[in-house]
C-alpha cells in the first residue's frame, strides 16, 4: 500500500537544486516480505518464519534490508531525478528493523550536483515514525535537457 506519495516524472539536472527533496511512504507487508524473498532467492527465515524469528536478537519477523533500500531505488527512479537517472553507486547503513505492517518514509536529498559529468549526490535514508532505519549516500547520472 502506498500513502503519501509525490509526483513521479523527471528533474532535470538543469532543474536541480541542492537541498532538493523528495519522499514516497510505503507500508511493508507480509506479502512484500514474500514477494521479495521469491524474487532475491533470500529466504532467511529471520522474515519469512514468525517461531524461527522469535528467537533471534529482532525478537519476531523482519523485513530484508533490500527491500528497504528498494524503496530509496523507487524515489531515485520515479521522483528525484527520476526517470533516465543511471544509479552509479549507494551506501546503506542499515540502523534498526523494519517489521511487517510498518509504514516506511523513504525520503532522498540532493547534496551536490557536478554539471560537467551530470553527477549528482543524494542523500538517502528511510524512517519508521522518527526512528531512522537506514542512511546512506547514492551517486547518479542525471538525465539532461542536452542528451534528449
Amino acid at each position: 500500500m502506498m500513502l503519501d506519495n509525490m509526483p513521479r516524472g523527471t528533474i532535470c539536472i538543469e532543474d536541480l537544486e541542492i537541498g532538493m527533496t523528495r519522499h514516497l511512504t510505503k507500508m511493508v507487508t507480509d506479502r512484500d516480505i514474500e514477494l521479495f524473498a521469491e524474487v532475491s532467492t533470500d529466504r532467511n527465515p529471520v522474515h519469512l518464519d514468525d517461531d524461527y524469528a522469535q528467537d533471534t536478537i529482532f525478537e519476531g519477523r523482519i523485513a530484508h534490508g533490500m527491500l528497504t533500500a528498494g524503496l530509496i531505488s523507487a524515489v531515485i527512479g520515479e521522483q528525484l531525478p527520476g526517470h533516465g537517472t543511471v544509479y552509479l553507486a549507494q551506501s546503506l547503513k542499515f540502523m534498526a528493523p523494519v517489521r511487517p505492517g510498518d509504514i516506511v518514509r523513504a525520503e532522498v536529498t540532493v547534496l551536490s550536483i557536478d554539471h560537467a559529468k551530470r553527477r549528482v549526490t543524494l542523500e538517502t535514508h528511510c524512517s519508521v515514525g522518527k526512528t531512522v532505519v537506514l542512511k546512506g549516500e547514492a551517486t547518479v547520472l542525471a538525465p539532461s535537457r542536452k542528451f534528449d
